[in-house]
C-alpha cells in the first residue's frame, strides 16, 4: 500500500521506481545506451508532487529516447547519500555511467520540458525526412559556404516551419557571417512550439557568447593580469571570454572551472552561469561539454 502522498510511477520500461539494490542496473548500465533521469523524491514531500507528474509527462513525451527512474530517499538512502542530495527534490541526469545534469527544486513544466529534451538528445536527435537536406546545409556551414548553407535551412523551413534543426543552422548560418543581429531576429522569430528546444537554446547561448565576443580584450594581456593576479577574478572571466571568443573553448571551460574553484560565489556565481552558457551552446554531445559538466559535477559535490 501507498504512503499517503506517495505517487506510483506509471507502469512501462520509460519510467520506473528504482531503489538502492538496483540503481546500478537501472541507471548505471542502462545509461550506457540511453540518457537516465533519476528523480530524488519522497512521500512527505511537496515540491515532489509538483515536479514528479511534470517529469513523468516529458519523459513520456520523449517516446524512449530518455527514461526516468524514481527513488524515494526515506526507503533508499544510500545512492542519495553518495550523491550528496541535502534537499529534495533532486534531479541528476546520468549519461553512459555518468552525472551529466541536474537540478533541485521544482521548476516550471516549460523548464522540466527543456531539460528532459536536453537530456534525451544526448543519445542523438531523432531522423526526420528532411534529415539528408540538413546535414547537406551543415556540411556547408562547415565547410565555410555560410551563404548556401543560409539558403538551403531557408528552403527547408518553407518544408517544414517548425523543423528546429533548420532554424538553428539558420541561425548559426548568420552567426557565421558575422550577422549576428540578424541571427538574433531569426531566432525570436521562431515558432513558440519550438522555443524551448535544445537546439535553439543552444543557439541563443552562441549569439549571447557573440556579442559577449565583441568586447572581448586581448588574449596575451588578460593571461598577464591573471598570471600577475591570480585573485582577479573578473579579469579571469574575461580571459574565458577572450579565449571563446578566439576558438578556444576547451582553454575557456578550464578558466571558468579555476574560477569556480577560486571562489564559486563570486559575483553570484558568475564562473558557473557562464560555464553553463558555453555548455548550452555546444553540441550536447561534445566532449569538452561532457567533460568540464563532468568536472563541474565533482567540484559541486566534492
Amino acid at each position: 500500500m501507498l504512503e499517503l502522498g506517495q505517487t506510483q510511477a506509471p507502469a512501462g520500461d520509460n519510467i520506473i521506481d528504482g531503489s538502492d539494490n538496483t540503481f546500478m542496473q537501472d541507471v548505471i548500465e542502462t545509461s550506457q545506451t540511453v540518457p537516465v533521469i533519476v528523480d530524488f523524491w519522497a512521500p512527505w514531500c511537496g515540491p515532489c508532487k509538483t515536479l514528479g507528474p511534470a517529469i513523468e509527462a516529458a519523459v513520456t513525451a520523449a517516446g524512449g529516447r530518455v527514461k526516468l527512474v524514481k527513488i524515494d530517499v526515506d526507503a533508499n538512502p544510500g545512492y542519495a547519500g553518495q550523491l550528496r542530495v541535502q534537499s529534495i527534490p533532486t534531479v541528476y541526469a546520468f549519461y553512459q555511467g555518468q552525472p551529466v545534469d541536474g537540478f533541485q527544486g521544482a521548476l516550471p513544466a516549460s523548464e522540466v520540458n527543456a531539460f528532459v529534451e536536453k537530456v534525451a538528445s544526448l543519445a542523438g536527435e531523432p531522423d526526420n525526412g528532411l534529415a539528408d537536406a540538413i546535414a547537406a546545409a551543415e556540411a556547408m556551414l562547415e565547410e565555410g559556404a555560410a551563404s548556401d548553407a543560409a539558403e538551403t535551412f531557408a528552403a527547408i523551413l518553407q518544408e517544414d516551419p517548425n523543423n528546429a534543426a533548420a532554424y538553428a543552422g539558420l541561425v548559426k548560418a548568420y552567426l557565421a557571417l558575422d550577422d549576428v543581429d540578424q541571427a538574433e531576429a531569426i531566432l525570436n522569430g521562431a515558432p513558440a512550439e519550438i522555443s524551448t528546444d535544445p537546439l535553439l537554446e543552444a543557439v541563443a547561448a552562441q549569439i549571447a557568447l557573440a556579442r559577449e565576443a565583441a568586447d572581448a580584450g586581448p588574449v596575451a594581456e588578460l593571461q598577464a593580469q591573471v598570471e600577475a593576479d591570480p585573485d582577479n577574478h573578473q579579469a579571469r572571466l574575461d580571459l574565458a571570454t577572450a579565449l571563446h571568443a578566439a576558438g578556444q573553448t576547451e582553454d575557456a571551460v578550464d578558466a571558468l572551472l579555476e574560477l569556480f574553484r577560486r571562489d564559486r560565489e563570486w559575483n553570484d556565481g558568475a564562473a558557473k552561469a557562464q560555464l553553463f552558457k558555453v555548455f548550452d551552446a555546444l553540441d550536447a554531445k561534445d566532449p569538452i561539454a561532457l567533460n568540464g559538466r563532468r568536472k563541474l559535477s565533482s567540484m559541486i559535490f566534492a
